[in-house]
């Protein structure tokens, strides 16, 4: 077997640039990018989307432990679901903003069977009392392997009930179940089930979990838009 022959001087040139070209991202990974961490929660029914107690309801720290984190959006007190709460400010504006069309999931069971013109009307954007909403995802889905809600959903024995799966991209006051009640379609039991690509995958009622995760920088200064040539009067 012959082995081939090694030009040193360019081996070790490559291996200098290898270890610059790390050096180099290592870098601007560190000075262009921020470590944040971000906790899912899963609200029960009947839990604030705060920290402190009101009115009889419990808030948050009745669950989350941790100090400095403060919550990326909210979720009403009769839904249940997916909640992300932040240490970091530029993310959770990011989370929150309807700007970035960051999308929500919501597995919702409805009074009555969804027919597909109901679904098309979810899905091309329902008019409300503020406005039409966006296009969404509608679909009717099998029946979710959730757990019990407590207290016990309340449901008329002569009228049939399904879930569907809405995707939205918005934050309006209440908006899944206006949506759903202005096509006929009354939400009884609403689960948020993802933000984005955050899920409830594993995460039982009351629990949550934290991530650590690396965020873009966010540019502070709108860029100047480009100042038009004044007029001269004078034409070419």
């Amino acid at each position: 077997m012959v082995w081939p022959s090694i030009d040193w001087p360019i081996l070790a040139y490559s291996m200098a640039v290898c270890q610059v070209t790390n050096y180099i991202w290592q870098g601007y990974k560190s000075y262009y990018c921020s470590m944040a961490k971000i906790i899912l929660f899963n609200k029960p029914y009947g839990v604030l989307s705060q920290f402190t107690d009101s009115d009889g309801n419990c808030g948050l720290r009745a669950f989350i432990d941790r100090k400095g984190y403060y919550p990326a959006g909210r979720l009403d007190l009769d839904s249940e679901g997916l909640l992300l709460l932040t240490d970091n400010g530029p993310l959770q504006a990011r989370i929150s903003n309807p700007r970035y069309k960051l999308a929500k999931t919501y597995l919702a069971q409805v009074e009555g069977i969804p027919s597909e013109q109901q679904l098309q009307q979810l899905a091309l954007g329902v008019k409300l009392n503020d406005g039409l909403t966006l296009p969404a995802q509608a679909r009717l889905i099998d029946d979710p392997q959730l757990w019990e809600r407590v207290p016990a959903v309340r449901f008329r024995k002569t009228v049939p009930t399904a879930w569907i799966e809405l995707k939205i991209r918005e934050g309006r006051n209440r908006q899944v179940r206006r949506m759903t009640a202005a096509v006929g379609l009354p939400t009884l039991r609403l689960v948020r089930w993802a933000i984005g690509e955050w899920t409830l995958a594993n995460l039982a009622p009351g629990k949550y979990k934290l991530e650590e995760i690396s965020v873009p920088p966010q540019n502070t200064r709108p860029a100047k838009p480009r100042q038009k040539p004044r007029s001269t009067g004078k034409h070419a």
